[in-house]
């Protein structure tokens, strides 16, 4: 069966586990949490053993996953098998291996497929066959004129009530960011009082403009290649007083994540060393795909150098003195590769 992936916690609820389950999407918040819902599921019902298979270009090995499948379990009665297809495409091979497993599943496995991008076009087969073996979940992306609803749900189940004016308050701050916005609303769950009722003029109270939110904002937009919305938020911040120093330590810390990543031939396994939580790897694999490998080092001395005009240390006569003009030029040159030229004016 083929529904939406806010629809797949109650089937998880209310049945046993099914042999298959898809969960797609580009939006990674929502295909994290549906994923993390069969997990939760998968333990509930006594599955205690997990593996995880990173199908990612010539890393794929099909075979072995083929072998794990119809391998007996070594520790537990059940396993939940993971398979991650970030390009949410198997390939000729994947696609066998996938449609083998769902016409006679084993009865000691529960495989969970999870794509990071989805559309028609990567629908086929093996996605068929999994819908007729248990569930296919699409996370499909929050449209703009649905993300007030989005997050009264999702106050909601925090047991939050807020009016229409704070809902649309909240929608403008967080700007599509589901992941700023789901760390939005466990805070207002910590801070609010039991009935209180969040209007505009209490939502402001509490979530008060910082630093730490507005770069995070700032970072998200760049990374994710949306240059108007790199221009806007730093406006934004400027206009609110903010000092670039205090903006600095993230915009080093996220490039420097991003050099190093550019040359890591396990990409996971980096992430992880780095603490990337695998919610935002793709965020990363976006910005990585904007860019070869050798220019992220070249963007992280750049931040080095807006961070030396920021603290007055700027070289006399070789760099401009606008540190605001020269940290969105920076930010504007990851969002959009044509832009790095500007860097050099």
């Amino acid at each position: 069966m083929e529904l939406g992936a806010d629809r797949l916690a109650g089937q998880l609820a209310n049945e046993p586990l099914r042999p298959a389950y898809l969960v797609a999407g580009s939006e990674p918040l929502l295909v994290l949490e549906a994923a993390d819902g069969v997990r939760a599921a998968a333990r509930a019902q006594g599955i205690g053993e997990r593996e995880v298979h990173d199908m990612e270009g010539r890393d794929a090995d099909w075979p072995a996953l083929q072998s794990s499948l119809h391998a007996p379990s070594l520790f537990a009665s059940r396993r939940l098998v993971e398979v991650r297809l970030p390009s949410g495409k198997p390939g000729t091979e994947g696609a066998k291996v996938i449609t083998a497993y769902c016409e006679a599943p084993p009865p000691d496995v529960v495989l969970l497929v999870i794509a990071g991008e989805w559309s028609k076009a990567h629908a086929g087969k093996w996605s068929q066959a999994i819908a007729r073996a248990g569930h296919v979940a699409i996370a499909w992306p929050v449209k703009p004129h649905e993300l007030a609803g989005w997050l009264g749900a999702r106050l909601r189940r925090a047991g939050i009530k807020a009016t229409p004016e704070a809902l649309a308050l909240l929608a403008q701050r967080v700007e599509g960011n589901l992941l700023a916005a789901a760390q939005e609303v466990d805070k207002l769950a910590l801070l609010l009082e039991r009935d209180e009722v969040l209007d505009a003029g209490r939502l402001q109270a509490l979530v008060a403009d910082s630093a730490r939110f507005d770069v995070f904002r700032l970072m998200e937009a760049a990374l994710n290649g949306r240059p108007a919305q790199v221009a806007r938020v730093l406006a934004g911040v400027r206009a609110e007083g903010e000092a670039i120093p205090a903006l600095m330590g993230m915009v080093v810390k996220e490039l420097g994540a991003l050099a190093a990543l550019a040359q890591a031939a396990d990409f996971a396994g980096r992430c992880k060393a780095l603490g990337i939580w695998e919610s935002r790897q793709a965020t990363y694999k976006r910005a990585l795909a904007r860019h070869p490998p050798e220019r992220w080092q070249w963007l992280l001395a750049e931040a080095g150098r807006v961070d030396r005009i920021a603290k007055g240390r700027a070289r006399p006569g070789r760099e401009s003195h606008d540190a605001w003009l020269q940290l969105e030029r920076l930010l504007l040159a990851v969002a959009e590769p044509r832009a790095r030229r500007l860097l050099a004016s």
